[in-house]
């Protein structure tokens, strides 16, 4: 019994023109000869698929075979089926399977002048175009390997200072160098570091994945580091000096007398250093009440004087 080529494509006989195009290029994609070197079926599968998309993805073939005036294989049905030789729908010369060259709706490349890349994209077919050919197509093109991926933590310090650190991928150890400032999400690609090609050609790369971990009292904002500094009453009215933390060690800073909450202290250069610029350290104050009753701090401030701090 023939085959249906509606099935073999997997639509429906009332598929529009490019659903029957979209469903071709999916399975051509699927079982290419040189995407299945390990299939020995799958060449016999593509030849199936693309002979059915001749017929379905032209439209006086497509009718012609609706109305069952030929057949799967492209031959004419009653009257003159047996005169195939110069039947210009039938993709069988002599009996055996035909070449696709000058067709209008040829699916190979050809000389028929057919776009193969709108079949496959033109990523695929520069891969195809290289190498030596068989019927139309090249076999044996070097492929680049598959890019490999890796996630990495990296602490907050390490990254905002930039260090190099070694991971195991792929069955090499390799040494990633993390630039000053990277941040979380970016992705490092080390060029020819993924999985090696099937054919010759180039190694894939490696994508690391960086996720920066929190720190305790850092936080970064661009090349800027930010810190919060909780200071006491006392210490805010009276002023103070404090030492604070940096990315590169203690700093002493000086609280100026009656500072407010939300007031910032800048320190300059203290921030992260990329190859173009250098970040600063902004501290911002967070006034802190004790957490413990204390009657001769409420003693002293009921005899304050009322000030207004509130416009509205």
């Amino acid at each position: 019994m023939s085959k249906n080529l509606y099935d073999v494509l997997g639509v429906a006989k009332s598929a529009t023109e490019a659903e029957i195009k979209s469903a071709y290029r999916k399975l051509a994609r699927k079982y290419h000869p040189d995407l299945n070197k390990d299939d020995k079926n799958a060449a016999d599968k593509f030849k199936e698929v693309s002979a059915a998309y001749d017929i379905l993805g032209d439209k006086e073939k497509r009718k012609k075979y609706d109305n069952n005036e030929i057949d799967a294989e492209g031959k004419p049905t009653g009257f003159g089926a047996g005169f195939n030789g110069g039947f210009e729908g039938n993709p069988f010369g002599g009996g055996s399977y035909r070449t696709y060259s000058s067709s209008a709706g040829n699916p190979f490349g050809g000389a028929g002048g057919f776009d193969f890349s709108s079949i496959f994209g033109d990523d695929i077919m520069s891969q195809f175009t290289r190498g030596s050919k068989r019927g139309g197509f090249a076999y044996n093109a070097p492929e680049k390997g598959q890019d490999a991926s890796y996630n990495m933590n990296v602490g907050f310090l390490e990254a905002a200072l930039g260090t190099e650190k070694g991971i195991s991928l792929n069955g090499k150890t390799l040494n990633v160098k993390i630039p000053a400032g990277t941040e979380s999400g970016q992705t490092l690609r080390l060029k020819g570091q993924g999985y090696v090609s099937p054919n010759g050609g180039e190694n894939g790369d490696a994508l690391i994945t960086v996720n920066v971990l929190p720190h305790p009292y850092f936080k970064a904002e661009g090349l800027n580091i930010l810190l919060d500094l909780p200071i006491s009453i006392k210490e805010a009215v009276l002023g103070a000096k404090i030492t604070v933390p940096t990315l590169t060690g203690k700093v002493k800073v000086t609280v100026p007398p009656y500072s407010s909450s939300g007031e910032k202290l800048r320190l300059k250069g203290k921030g992260i250093k990329s190859k173009t610029a250098q970040g600063d350290e902004i501290i911002t104050i967070k006034i802190m009440t004790p957490q413990n009753p204390d009657k001769d701090l409420e003693k002293a401030l009921l005899e304050m004087t009322d000030t207004a701090v509130r416009t509205f």
